[in-house]
Formats: C-alpha cells, structure tokens, sequence
C-alpha cells in the first residue's frame, strides 16, 4: 500500500480562467456588484461559456479596456469612476468587486490606488481582486475574492475582565451568552441551503457557527480577529486561509473537508475536537448516509477511475471514491498545497489503508501529454477531466466526466454525498445503455481507427 508518492510534472494549465468565479459569487452575495476589468476576450468567456447574460439581467458588467487603455491614452481612473457612480445609480449594492484580469495585470493597472479615492467619492466600498488567468486552477479566483473580502470583515472585539478566583477571561462586550466561547467563522462560498445543512449539523454538536465567509449579504459579514477560529470547506481556499491567519490572526481549524460522508464526519469531529465536544451520533449519522448510498455500489466497485487534473477538488473527490470501492489509477491537480490539505491528506492515506488499497500517486501540474499515454496503458474505465480534453478523449472510445460539473454541483454534506455518486454514474449508466443498444462494437471500432 505504501504512503503517499508525490509527483511534478512541467505542464501547461488547461482550465477555465478565474474570472469565472463571477458566476458563483454575485449569484451567493445578493447586494454585491462585480465589475470585471478585462478586454471582449474576457465579456465573451463569461456570456458564451457560462451563459450568465442570458438568463437574467445579473449583477455584473465589463469595464472594456481598449487600445487607448493599453497604451495609456486615456484616463482609467475617470472611466472607471463614472462607471461605479452609473452602477451605484442603477443597482444600488453594498459592495462593488473589480475583478482584474491578465490585462490589467501585463499593463500595470494600479486598481488598489484608484479604489480607495473612488469609493470616498461614490460612498461604496469598491473590493479589488486580481482573479485573472494566471492562477493555478478557474476555482482559485474565488479563493481571491474571499482574501481581499477578509480584509473588509470587521473587527472581533473583546476585552478580558478578571473572575472571582483572579482567572482572565476574554468577554466580548454586549455578546449573547453563547458567543463567550471563541467564535467560529466557516469560510467557502456555498448555496445557502448547503451552508445551513453544515451550521445545523455542527449545531447538533452544541457548536455555533458565527457566519460564513461570504454570507448572504456583504452587509452581514462575520467578525475577525485573534481569538476567532476559522475553518475551510473547499480544498482551494489557501490564500483566503493565509490571510485569515497572517492578516486577521484568526486561528485556522486544519480538518478534511466536508465531501462524502467519512470527510464530513471527519470535518465535523475536528471541530469538535477544537472546541473540547464529544461528537455525538455521528457513527449512526454516517452509516445510514452509506445505506442510502447502496444503491450505486454495484456499478461502480471496482471500477477504475483517472483525475486529469481542474479545479483542485481531486484529492477529496478521490478518497471518497476509494471509499466507495473504486480504484484511483491516478491524481492529477494543477496545484498542491501541502499545508492547507494536509488533514485531507492523512485521510486519504488512512482510507488507502483501510480499504486495503494502493495510495494512488498524487501529480501536481500534469502533463496532458503524457497522462493521455498513461491513460492509454491503464485504460481506466473513467476520467475525469476539463472540457477541453473530454471529447477528444471520448472520440478514442475513453469515458469521461467534466470536471467542471463538480464545482457547481452540490456535493458537501452528508446529504449531498448522492449527487456525486450521480454525477460519477451517469456516463457509465450511458455506456451500459449503449452497450444494450448494440453500439459498442461501432464505439471500439471508431476508438481504434482513431
């Protein structure tokens, strides 16, 4: 079985870019405004490939920059002033967020100099953060928005009074009595309805949940400081949990993530352990959550499954499948923070072990090329990969699953756990049909002459 083997490959990225993180975010933080500082390239990925114009009129715009722009002709900083004022006119938010782009990064677009002096002028906070193309993963632009959006979180503020036996105590001044304990913020842009399943969940444990990072509202964000503990729910969120920990002097909670019944349970009982509570009925929790599971266990066990490499959710989604008793061949992630995952490490090393299995290897920056010729040899009966080598893939007879489809599926929680076992089934279901229909001897012809 072995322990965990790491790998680096010199490959190029091939994800969605950053940005895309727009189309979660202003749908989350309902009074919020994204002002996206890029050229037509940057409008045309975000109406054509995530459709988000076409369905509503959504709280986001373009800001063009053109030749004028890019040459320094014209003036960045009154244009995007009479922008926000035009936007604060129309839409009235709480908060206007400028994403930057690779642009206003190759031109040297001093977007931290010109905010400030326009939300004096416009009387809205303007957050800036720099999600462009040149991160590691699409899913890492979230993880931007949420490090500069810490920095706008107020104060946690206490004082310590001294107690009857001469003990110092920090009190928060006029707090409910529950909030005497260190509070705890969540932090990880979720549906709302998945984040009360976790705040309920961990209230089942007698812990309370502060708020989230983001919340509903920018308005209602949750208070920082030393002595607030904050835990993650999505593997991508280093950044925001350096600048929790360096800039806010929060205290990180290191626990797996809440993907699949044993790492929610795990992510739970680690709570609990931080805030000295017994979990209580979480066997039971979990084990009828596996029951409900049953179902899909005869199609996939044993089945074989490869992770190309998008959005940085490989490493939880591949302990969970082995759980379920699927075989990973191999973990490819465009980036490995060893640190920030390192309890979901350890989990998917304890998992190997107890499902008797061999510790896949773990490749950071693959490259396509010589994982297609991996591929080839293992010939595994699934993989999952980004849309840009899905159907070439598919064209050499090779199942796959966009990668993509779990960063916007529900897939945290205990009750969750089904949707990604729907999501994992679903080609290979439509194999078995095809299979029944007589179409997979014309499939492995067209595979070989390919």
């Amino acid at each position: 079985m072995g322990t965990l083997k790491f790998e680096c490959e010199t490959g190029n990225y091939h994800t969605f870019c950053p940005i895309s993180c727009v189309s979660w975010l202003y749908q989350k933080i309902t009074d919020s405004f994204f002002l996206v500082i890029g050229t037509k390239t940057c409008g045309y990925f975000l109406q054509n490939a995530l459709g988000v114009m076409i369905f509503a009129e959504p709280r986001y715009a373009m800001a063009e920059l053109e030749e004028g722009d890019i040459s320094a002709q014209l003036h960045d900083f009154d244009e995007l002033k009479r922008l926000c004022l035009q936007i604060q006119k129309d839409r009235n938010p709480s908060v206007i967020v400028w994403i930057g782009t690779c642009t206003t990064e190759i031109i040297k677009m001093d977007l931290e100099g010109m905010a400030p002096k326009i939300e004096e002028f416009i009387g809205r906070p303007i957050i800036v953060a720099r999600a462009n193309g040149l991160d590691y993963a699409f899913t890492q632009g979230e993880d931007t928005v949420l490090a500069a959006m810490a920095h706008r979180c107020p104060e946690y503020a206490y004082h310590a009074l001294p107690t009857f036996i001469g003990q110092v105590t920090p009190v928060r001044e006029e707090r409910p009595i529950r909030d005497l304990v260190s509070p705890l913020v969540l932090f990880g842009s979720l549906p709302n309805t998945v984040a009360q399943q976790l705040t309920r969940e961990l209230e089942h444990q007698g812990i309370h949940v502060s708020g989230w990072l983001p919340e509903a509202r920018y308005e209602e964000l949750p208070e920082l400081g030393a002595g607030v503990f904050v835990c993650g729910v999505h593997p991508f969120l280093s950044r925001t949990a350096t600048t929790l920990m360096r800039r806010r002097k929060c205290q990180l909670i290191g626990a797996p993530f809440p993907i699949g019944p044993d790492g929610t349970r795990a992510w739970i009982e680690k709570i609990c352990q931080v805030f000295n509570k017994t979990p209580q009925n979480l066997d039971e929790r979990e084990s009828n959550i596996w029951k409900n599971l049953e179902e899909f266990f005869p199609l996939i066990k044993g089945k074989s499954v490869f992770f190309m490499g998008d959005n940085l959710l490989e490493i939880s989604l591949a302990r969970f499948l082995i759980r379920c008793g699927m075989i990973v061949y191999e973990i490819g992630i465009p980036y490995m923070d060893k640190r920030f995952q390192a309890s979901e490490l350890q989990l998917l090393e304890r998992t190997c072990k107890e499902m008797n299995v061999a510790i896949p290897p773990i490749v950071e920056k693959p490259d396509n090329s010589n994982q297609i010729q991996r591929i080839r040899a293992l010939k595994p009966d699934l993989v999952i990969t980004g849309l840009a080598h899905s159907n070439p893939l598919e064209a050499r007879g090779i199942t796959t699953k966009w990668s993509v489809e779990f960063t916007f599926a529900q897939i945290h929680g205990f009750t969750n756990a089904r949707d990604i076992l729907e999501l994992i089934t679903r080609p290979l279901r439509r194999n078995n049909h095809l299979k029944d229909l007589g179409w997979a001897k014309l499939v492995s012809e067209a595979a070989e002459k390919a």
